[in-house]
């Protein structure tokens, strides 16, 4: 169902997709993250299309992740961490299934969940203010695998381990460097770069683009992970690392993991 921060935009063939929660460098909440899904779900059905462009409102953050203090009703609910996981891998789909392609606007922050969000799209433009990292190992959080595959087709898994494992936060030069953005362009010009890269876009034929890039989607062949091995992913929100990291970073201290 619509949400009033996921605010969706048209321009003749042209759809943006805004996230409108700057205050909170449009994290997202467990509501969000599913109007998004059916946002792009919907989108995607609209023949009218030729290209969907993703944002964030204001120029600090594209997305700064998932909000962290919408994890403290999960610790206490299983069908609500059910929910969220499950809110998450749909929305990854829903944008990078997308029958039109999509255009990321990556400027400022790009962190977590927001990774995901920019690397399920078909472009990213960022520029040197650009930060992209994924900090799930200071939350002993999970990543879904749906964003796993996409930042290991991107960088390769030298590149993913640094980001997963040893927590690097990449700059827009560096991210375009290694995959992460498609073109980094001063940071005055990235809504303006994306939104002109949109409109070269739908130039094209639009029935051409869709088969290309569901095509080469075709071509990548689908993501060999089991049911079980999702379901199991599941299983972190239910450990003491990852439910005394999120009280550890609500009161604004070091987290402190036990393996448990």
């Amino acid at each position: 169902m619509p949400h009033p921060q996921i605010r969706i935009r048209r321009a003749g063939p042209v759809a943006t997709v805004l996230i409108d929660r700057a205050e909170k460098r449009n994290c997202l909440d467990l509501p969000m993250w599913e109007a998004m899904a059916e946002a792009f779900q919907a989108l995607s059905a609209e023949e009218s299309l030729g290209c969907v462009l993703l944002r964030g409102a204001g120029e600090a953050a594209f997305c700064a992740g998932a909000d962290i203090a919408d994890f403290t009703h999960d610790i206490a609910d299983p069908a609500r961490q059910a929910r969220q996981s499950d809110a998450l891998e749909a929305t990854i789909t829903a944008i990078r299934d997308c029958a039109h392609p999509v255009v990321a606007a990556v400027s400022g922050w790009c962190m977590g969940g927001g990774a995901a969000l920019a690397t399920a799209c078909d472009f990213r433009v960022g520029g040197p203010g650009t930060r992209i990292g994924i900090p799930a190992r200071r939350l002993g959080l999970w990543y879904p695998y749906a964003g796993l595959d996409l930042l290991l087709r991107l960088v390769g898994y030298p590149v993913a381990c640094e980001i997963m494992l040893e927590g690097r936060v990449l700059g827009g030069e560096e991210a375009q460097a290694l995959g992460l953005l498609t073109r980094c362009v001063p940071d005055a010009a990235v809504f303006e770069e994306a939104t002109a890269l949109a409109a070269r876009i739908t130039e094209g034929a639009p029935l051409a683009n869709r088969f290309h890039k569901r095509a080469l989607r075709e071509l990548r062949g689908p993501l060999p992970v089991s049911p079980e091995a999702r379901a199991a992913a599941r299983g972190y929100a239910r450990t003491e690392d990852f439910q005394g990291a999120v009280r550890a970073f609500l009161e604004k201290r070091p987290p402190v993991f036990s393996g448990r």
